[in-house]
């Protein structure tokens, strides 16, 4: 984690190109102020990024209020897949707000109307109903709310939920106890005893090779199976399985397709329920709508967040009329649920994504990342050990010298160095860079941004050699 209190300005070279524009030391001396009067009124844990100041947001790219303008590698953290403040959004933003409604409860309001069924007609027919809240977390502690409610109903009650070594899902204390990193909860000092971990299907010993990756899940699926049976986990208890549309913490890593079509299978014969989390990933990100459906199957539960609005906060729950259904009324509410500005945020989202065809042009420039990132690991096979993504989501890997071990200093600098020359890149803290702009990048941006990355790299190594 950075210590921005003892950083100073450094003179960095001039940048000035069609989409990119440095003119001032970085961080800006003038922005001091604000960095310090931020670092003594907030709580350390946000101070992990670059000490840039963020004034205006445009298409694909950051303003500071002195000059400098940058390519956006970050999406604001996968948020903005329409692009920041798009001109079709801040006019329907605009029209909400002169019209005087900015909060209601659960009392009807038209826009929600409208939001709600554009959402369950615009996603696969298996979901049925749409419950909006605020924030990611809030739909996953909804998404175990209902996976239990909905385990209780059986004999024996299907209680036991499962989730993936590798897994994140939030901050509250639900999604954490379903995350399984220790340091992400060791706060909480009374686990769940019905939520169990899995391993992530990365098949690293597979015996048939990284070639045969996506045809080897149904045995590992098997084998997570049977390590369940030996922990003493009675296998007719399980009531849910949660997973990520692709693991996003240290990837995107992508299930193999048939492990998920073998888990929902195996889910289907005993009436379990499988919990997608689309926070990060769903809407246009990885080229499809949900990131699921590269796997062929249907979830039962899907969570929604961060690119559903590509802005303000709101997030969902996806589900069957049935289990949606199952909390009698006021027994499941959210103060802020479908707030009436953040809907016309999210349907004017939803409308440039399909308008401007957003989710295919992903998939599109997904394939130009890839032979550009590519490059790169051919130019440093030593220093670059893996390479991940799909759509507008990939993730370049650093390892040190020799080994498979991340490389976190050549990441941060890598970082450091890009926004210096006028990419915005987010700090990961585990020898990677993630890349994932707006949908509507055009592909000239996105090659000079990542001919930036490659710049920064070689500067990197270079100075590391001397």
């Amino acid at each position: 984690m950075m210590d921005l209190s003892h950083m100073k300005p450094v003179k960095v070279p001039r940048v000035k190109s069609k989409y990119r524009r440095i003119v001032t030391r970085i961080p800006v001396p003038e922005s001091l102020p604000i960095i310090k009067t931020l670092l003594k009124y907030e709580p350390r844990a946000m101070a992990n990024q670059a000490p840039v100041i963020w004034h205006r947001a445009e298409g694909f790219q950051i303003h500071d209020p002195y000059g400098n303008r940058w390519i956006d590698f970050t999406s604001g953290i996968v948020v903005a897949n329409a692009g920041h403040a798009h001109p079709h959004m801040v006019q329907a933003l605009r029209k909400q707000i002169n019209g005087r409604l900015l909060h209601n409860y659960l009392f009807p309001t038209k826009i929600r109307a409208r939001l709600v069924k554009k959402l369950v007609e615009m996603t696969p027919a298996n979901l049925q109903k749409v419950f909006l809240l605020s924030t990611g977390s809030e739909a996953f502690e909804c998404a175990i709310k209902l996976a239990r409610l909905y385990g209780l109903r059986k004999r024996p009650p299907q209680t036991v939920l499962i989730s993936f070594e590798g897994s994140f899902h939030g901050r509250t204390m639900g999604s954490q106890m379903l995350c399984s990193a220790a340091d992400h909860k060791r706060w909480i000092t009374n686990p769940d005893p019905d939520i169990h971990h899995i391993p992530f299907p990365r098949c690293p010993e597979c015996p048939w090779g990284r070639e045969r990756y996506d045809h080897c899940g149904k045995e590992c699926f098997e084998k997570a199976l049977a390590r369940l049976k030996k922990e003493g986990v009675d296998l007719r208890r399980i009531g849910a399985f949660f997973l990520e549309g692709y693991q996003g913490v240290r990837g995107p890593v992508f299930f193999p397709r048939d492990y998920v079509q073998a888990l929902r299978k195996w889910a289907d014969a005993r009436d379990v329920l499988l919990v997608v989390d689309e926070i990060q990933s769903g809407f246009g990100r990885t080229g499809k709508l949900f990131a699921y459906q590269h796997y062929g199957v249907d979830m039962d539960i899907v969570c929604c967040g961060k690119g559903l609005s590509s802005s303000l906060p709101l997030s969902a729950v996806l589900a069957r009329a049935d289990i949606l259904d199952i909390p009698d009324p006021g027994h499941m509410t959210s103060t802020h649920t479908g707030n009436p500005v953040c809907c016309a945020a999210t349907l004017a989202a939803i409308e440039v994504l399909e308008k401007e065809h957003l989710i295919a042009a992903a998939a599109r420039k997904g394939r130009i990342v890839e032979a550009a990132l590519r490059q790169i690991q051919r130019r440093h096979p030593d220093r670059v050990g893996m390479i991940t993504g799909r759509g507008l989501v990939f993730s370049l890997f650093f390892v040190r010298p020799g080994t498979r071990a991340p490389d976190t200093d050549l990441g941060d600098r890598v970082v450091i160095k890009s926004i210096q020359k006028g990419v915005m890149l987010f700090i990961t803290g585990n020898g990677s860079i993630k890349i994932c702009p707006p949908l509507g990048i055009s592909r000239e941006a996105l090659l000079e941004g990542i001919g930036v990355i490659s710049q920064a790299l070689d500067e990197s190594l270079k100075e590391s050699a001397t």
